[in-house]
């Protein structure tokens, strides 16, 4: 059976064939860093980090571009409240981001672009739109698509541009020819600091988001490239958008489409904005960074996956079932060399069940048959049919970046210095809620932090952080 995905952009799931054979390039929209991640923002980076493992697995060379919105109206307003340079912040969190993806197994991405870095990319295609005749300036710095112009605008989530509400935010400009227009290129504003706006032959101002990562990806992957990927939630308007001024540009763009459903609490999107979003410092105070990429990985990528006090806990038994068993086979019958679990042939079940568009739960239930198999080995001092267990084990696991043998005290560090990270993120935000007398925000960044197993002690020379006894 050939590797079939779903394409977001035809609703079916068929065969992937990439555009140049043994090569896979992919665009992955990553973070805007203007606050620490939640386990909503891991969801996505652990979902196509899989899909990555699992084209190397099958011999494939994968080019990843993971961007980082650096310049966004959050990032400004952000940075303004807390007293520091919009881009000192947005370099902080973009750490945090980085030590998060690093705790969790994540592979980085091939390149990891700013748009910040772009901004001559971003100029180019918003003049080759403009000479197109499917973008337009108004007033100093404004420049706008032109929807109408692109009669395939909404052919990625089939609606009508009739039937769509228009973006919100640029909606209230009335120079706009079309309220659904939606902006390249946001023209500079009255307070905001003159290093974040660029000069433009459409005059000084910063990029729109939707710009960004069609520049981004256009530079990085070339003018048509194998897969687009992101979660749901950036289906409309992000990756609509993209996609119309990206092909009005006259490329080919994402020849298909790939999207990570959310993760949920009581059947709703966890969001920083619903006071939902369970932060990942949270997560890493609580269980073993191996525990928490389990609990995201172990969902099939399109299923939403519904977060509650029990996740971590049902996690962690699964968890030290899988880690329990390597240890004791390795202990019996001797380490496996990560060559060996590399080139080790993996049971067709597991294979049929990846090749099935990423189908982890039925990849799942074959790695626990191995388990089952292994731990009967073992019991009956069988130590040749245990090994074999051993490697087949480990070698389904590190498709899923699970291979307990992976997870050895150089991930335990990396877990340390992220959850410190994380943390200092929390206490940086309380420090400066405090200094704005915001009593209410700097309580609960305390109370929250304090439920996650974390202790604050606050001193002449700033905050410090424990885990609580």
């Amino acid at each position: 059976m050939s590797l079939r995905l779903y394409d977001t952009a035809t609703r079916d799931v068929r065969d992937f064939v990439p555009l140049t054979p043994g090569e896979v390039g992919i665009y992955l929209c990553g973070a805007t860093v203007q606050a620490p991640p939640h386990v909503g923002h891991l969801r996505p980076a652990i979902a196509f980090d899989v899909l990555r493992r699992w084209l190397l697995r099958k011999g494939l060379n994968v080019t990843l571009i993971r961007n980082v919105t650096d310049i966004e109206d959050k990032i400004l307003t952000k940075a303004a409240a807390a007293g520091v340079e919009w881009w000192a912040h947005a370099a902080h969190y973009e750490r945090v981001f980085t030590a998060a993806y690093d705790a969790l197994g994540v592979l980085p991405p091939t390149y990891e672009p700013r748009a910040t870095q772009h901004v001559p990319q971003m100029v180019e295609l918003m003049e080759r739109l403009v000479e197109r005749g499917h973008a337009y300036a108004t007033g100093d710095g404004d420049v706008w698509f032109d929807v109408r112009s692109w009669t395939s605008y909404g052919e990625l989530t089939r609606q009508r541009l009739e039937d769509l509400n228009p973006e919100g935010g640029d909606d209230a400009d009335t120079a706009k020819h079309d309220p659904h227009d939606f902006a390249l290129w946001k023209s500079a504003k009255p307070g905001e600091p003159e290093t974040a706006s660029w000069a433009t032959p459409f005059g000084r101002g910063r990029p729109g988001w939707h710009l960004e990562c069609s520049a981004m990806a256009q530079r990085y992957l070339g003018d048509t490239f194998d897969i687009h990927g992101g979660g749901l939630d950036l289906r409309f308007p992000h990756h609509e958008n993209e996609q119309a001024q990206s092909r009005a540009a006259g490329y080919g763009f994402a020849q298909r489409w790939m999207h990570c459903a959310w993760v949920t609490q009581s059947g709703v999107k966890m969001s920083k904005s619903l006071g939902n979003g369970l932060l990942v410092s949270e997560l890493l105070a609580q269980a073993p960074a191996a525990v928490v990429r389990y609990a995201l990985a172990s969902v099939q990528y399109r299923s939403m996956l519904e977060w509650s006090p029990d996740t971590l806990d049902e996690a962690r038994t699964t968890w030290e079932r899988l880690s329990g068993f390597v240890a004791r086979a390795t202990e019996r019958v001797g380490d496996a060399a990560a060559e060996e679990v590399a080139k080790a042939e993996l049971p067709d079940g597991f294979t049929v069940a990846m090749d099935d568009d990423l189908n982890v739960p039925a990849a799942l239930a074959v790695v626990h048959e191995h388990l089952r198999a292994g731990n009967t080995a073992l019991a009956n001092g069988d130590d040749g049919a245990a090994r074999a267990q051993l490697v087949a084990l480990r070698a389904m696991l590190s498709v899923l970046g699970l291979d307990p043998a992976e997870w050895t005290t150089a991930a335990d560090d990396r877990y340390a210095t992220a959850l410190d990270a994380l943390v200092g993120a929390e206490l940086d935000a309380r420090a400066a809620a405090r200094a704005a007398r915001d009593w209410a925000t700097s309580d609960a960044i305390r109370d929250r932090l304090s439920a996650a197993g974390i202790t604050v002690q606050d001193s002449a020379d700033g905050a410090r952080w424990t885990l609580a006894n």
